[in-house]
């Protein structure tokens, strides 16, 4: 805590010495400038504009310096896992079901697992944040030491992308740390994996559902998506130090299903011995938990939000979406509680 309260300080005073002082001309701002120059990317004018248009935002220092406290499952699934995100969920699928379809034979996605994301992560665009990107990324790249480099690097891929995109890089809007659009990228990421779906010429994660739907269903595929794999299946397991291990390398797929079930993990249904898979553990009632085997499709999403609580949510969201879009194309009627 102590350490938190500190880091927080340290950004606010950094922000503070420089408040008078127009960002533009801050040294470290004009050493930036000069490194992006020099690599021949940008004209001097073009940044010398930009930055004199920053506004920067330090309040958001303090959020990233929250304390890191993560809720428990029970408590964390239900924040999302509610019938105005399902309905809206289903009502999604409805009306881009030919764009869902085209994304799973591109890229072996179900259309379940990209609408559960994009409910997650914008409530299908409707939250995608309201900041301009560039005075967040500059604000955090040149304010908080922590994370400076990270975020100095995501702001030049925002102004490489607003070169790509032939955008105002002033114009680009999202969340207080940075993440665009219905799917929530970082401009590193949009560069990476965001994709032209409709074959419009131009990659709009922000306003355009056929966008957001190929792109997400591209970045799965890039980080290894397999087709047709489970994500999670539940276990027991024999309580030891082995499973302490495994409980403490939940990110990883270090080892196979077998080596699992060799360490005390038993899986609730028939898995390849072979398969690589951790161990997920998670709090279902206050002093009750629950284990799960994550497969490589339950790593994967954890590549696109580094939390195996966020894996299990896409995953069971991702289920009853498809329970109730499959009742709905039988029953012939929409959901009514909800409006997209």
């Amino acid at each position: 805590m102590k350490r938190v309260v500190l880091l927080a300080a340290l950004g606010a005073m950094s922000w503070l010495a420089h408040a008078d002082a127009p960002f533009v001309a801050r040294p470290e701002v004009q050493a930036y400038i000069n490194e992006q120059v020099a690599s021949g990317r940008f004209t001097r004018p073009e940044l010398e504009s930009l930055f004199s248009h920053i506004v920067e935002q330090p309040k958001i220092l303090a959020i990233l310096d929250r304390p890191a406290t993560s809720s428990p499952w029970y408590q964390f699934r239900s924040g999302f896992f509610n019938e105005g995100l399902l309905d809206d969920g289903v009502r999604f699928w409805r009306q881009h079901r030919d764009a869902l379809d085209r994304a799973q034979a591109r890229y072996g996605v179900p259309p379940e697992v990209i609408v559960a994301i994009l409910g997650i992560e914008s409530h299908y665009g409707r939250r995608t944040g309201h900041y301009r990107v560039a005075d967040v990324l500059a604000t955090i790249g040149f304010d908080y030491p922590r994370r400076a480099a990270y975020f100095r690097g995501e702001l030049t891929e925002m102004l490489l992308l607003a070169h790509e995109e032939h955008v105002d890089p002033l114009s680009l809007k999202g969340s207080y740390a940075g993440a665009m659009g219905w799917p929530q990228f970082m401009p590193s990421s949009y560069r990476k994996w965001a994709v032209d779906f409709d074959a419009s010429g131009h990659r709009d994660i922000w306003s355009n559902a056929d966008d957001a739907i190929g792109s997400v269903g591209n970045y799965f595929q890039q980080q290894g998506w397999i087709a047709g794999d489970d994500v999670s299946i539940p276990a027991t397991v024999t309580p030891g130090p082995d499973i302490d291990a495994l409980v403490a390398d939940k990110f990883e797929l270090h080892y196979t299903v077998a080596q699992l079930q060799s360490m005390g993990v038993t899986p609730q249904a028939p898995l390849p011995p072979g398969a690589h898979a951790l161990l997920v553990p998670l709090e279902v009632a206050p002093g009750v938990t629950q284990y799960w085997v994550g497969l490589t499709n339950f790593y994967v999403i954890t590549r696109y939000n580094k939390s195996t609580q966020y894996a299990q949510l896409t995953e069971e969201i991702a289920r009853e979406i498809k329970s109730r879009y499959f009742a709905a194309e039988q029953g012939g009627s929409l959901p009514i509680n909800s409006s997209p």
